[in-house]
């Protein structure tokens, strides 16, 4: 088995069966998919049932946070390499296959990333760099999100999978792939940034939805900025850019955009300044 796809999943099922059904028209087919299922009820049956012509496992998990579902999956691969595709996000046909030649014998990559596309084709998710190359402790921020990475799992493996405070559903809503990332880095595993190897997911930012989870969101980001104790001089601009979008906001009566940058910036300063001794992650 070359690839292990882990989806942590909640609430969602036609956003499921859109990935399934990329999954399904991949022109490289040695994956499994582990569907770690967070709902309370069966509302998945019916979906995975639909997609016999995959390797699916179903598996139910009764507490809520991504990064902990991830690592129940992780537990679970058999594959070389791992992925964490988003229960909304869709692969392009050749995803895997790229994949694959990236990570191809002879090569020392243990982590490679690439950016996220709007359905329309536009940069989504967040801001993304242009180049590629190495991913380092000043470019992680912009090369890497958790439904576009591939990790080997012996690697994941040893670091102890997911941080389990960090994530949707924990108390830091966020970062948990920035924070895989750097312990990925800062372990001597090589990591690769692609911009050229894109997955689909819907673009939410600065939209009702957004402002409801942005100092969730925010919390994250502060929060593994500390943990890892990143350079001043980094940490400096994911204060200041929400603090100008605030003001620019205010200048031209953006309501919407106002608050999403408030709490943005007063999730940022929570996750920052949260005091309390370092979690020890989870080994799976």
């Amino acid at each position: 088995m070359r690839f292990s796809l882990v989806v942590a999943t909640l609430g969602r099922k036609d956003e499921l069966t859109a990935l399934l059904q990329s999954l399904a028209v991949q022109s490289f087919d040695s994956f499994e998919v582990i569907v770690v299922d967070q709902n309370l009820d069966d509302r998945l049956i019916a979906v995975i049932a639909a997609f016999s012509m995959l390797t699916v496992h179903h598996v139910k998990c009764g507490t809520r946070g991504i990064s902990q579902a991830r690592n129940i999956g992780l537990g679970l691969c058999r594959g070389d390499i791992v992925g964490f595709p988003d229960d909304d996000c869709v692969y392009p046909p050749r995803t895997l296959t790229v994949v694959d030649a990236s990570f191809s014998p002879g090569t020392d990559l243990s982590l490679l990333s690439g950016a996220a596309v709007a359905p329309d084709g536009t940069p989504s998710s967040g801001r993304w760099s242009s180049l590629s190359g190495p991913i380092t402790l000043d470019t992680v921020w912009t090369s890497v999100i958790a439904f576009n990475f591939f990790t080997c799992r012996k690697v994941l493996l040893a670091i102890g999978g997911f941080d389990e405070t960090l994530g949707v559903g924990a108390r830091f809503g966020s970062a948990e792939e920035s924070d895989l990332a750097i312990r990925v880095i800062r372990s001597g595993a090589v990591a690769l940034y692609d911009p050229e190897l894109v997955v689909i997911h819907p673009d939410k930012r600065l939209t009702p939805a957004a402002v409801v989870r942005a100092f969730d969101y925010g919390t994250g980001l502060g929060r593994v900025l500390r943990k890892h104790r990143i350079a001043g001089s980094v940490a400096a601009q994911f204060f200041m850019r929400p603090l100008g979008g605030l003001l620019l906001s205010l200048m031209k009566g953006r309501r919407l955009h106002m608050r999403y940058y408030r709490l943005t910036l007063k999730g940022r300063l929570y996750g920052y300044l949260s005091n309390f001794p370092q979690t020890v992650d989870r080994i799976v």
